[in-house]
């Protein structure tokens, strides 16, 4: 009596790791990144497509445009400068001003240089105050522009730095502001 062998064919996931325990960990290593990759490129291949056909549809028009507001004429440029100017009758407040700011930011001022001015072509004063302050230097430029926010129609026209020693912590500086003011209505 014969008997017959009947032998079984493996799974092909053993098969796989038979094969793959013959190669070697550099060779399994390397199968698993081609497996991940096409895995990937499976997964991300779908998404890319649709990207594109939606990219080749056109988009709808918007139902209205929005445009900008045109640009202001000069004459409603002319008044809102006339407008913004300060008015003359407050000078001395605005010179209050000044030297508040200047107290406030730390600084030593005891005295400024005044000199007023008329333009009769657009019927503008000027009230030009020279101001020489001490200290620190950024508390200098912090007065600056504090008196700039507070009076808008004023102007910082000149600064001027000097220090005596380089290790000095203190500065003296000059500035020039000019007031642009208009007269009592």
């Amino acid at each position: 009596m014969g008997y017959a062998v009947k032998r079984q064919m493996p799974s092909p996931m053993l098969a796989l790791q038979l094969w793959l325990m013959r190669r070697g960990p550099a060779v399994c290593c390397a199968v698993l990144l081609l497996v991940l990759g096409l895995a990937l490129w499976a997964w991300l291949l779908p998404q890319q497509l649709a990207q594109q056909i939606e990219m080749q549809q056109p988009l709808p028009a918007p139902s209205a445009l929005v445009q900008a507001p045109p640009p202001p004429t000069a004459n409603e440029n002319l008044t809102l400068f006339y407008q913004t100017l300060g008015e003359r009758r407050y000078v001395e407040q605005q010179v209050k001003t000044l030297f508040d700011l200047a107290a406030k930011t730390g600084l030593s001022l005891n005295q400024g240089e005044y000199k007023s001015g008329y333009d009769k072509a657009s019927g503008v004063s000027t009230y030009q105050i020279t101001l020489p302050v001490r200290g620190p230097y950024q508390n200098i430029w912090q007065f600056a522009l504090q008196a700039l926010a507070a009076m808008p129609y004023a102007a910082l026209d000149e600064i001027g730095f000097r220090r005596d020693a380089i290790g000095d912590p203190s500065v003296e500086a000059r500035l020039r502001f000019t007031l642009y003011l208009k007269e009592q209505p």
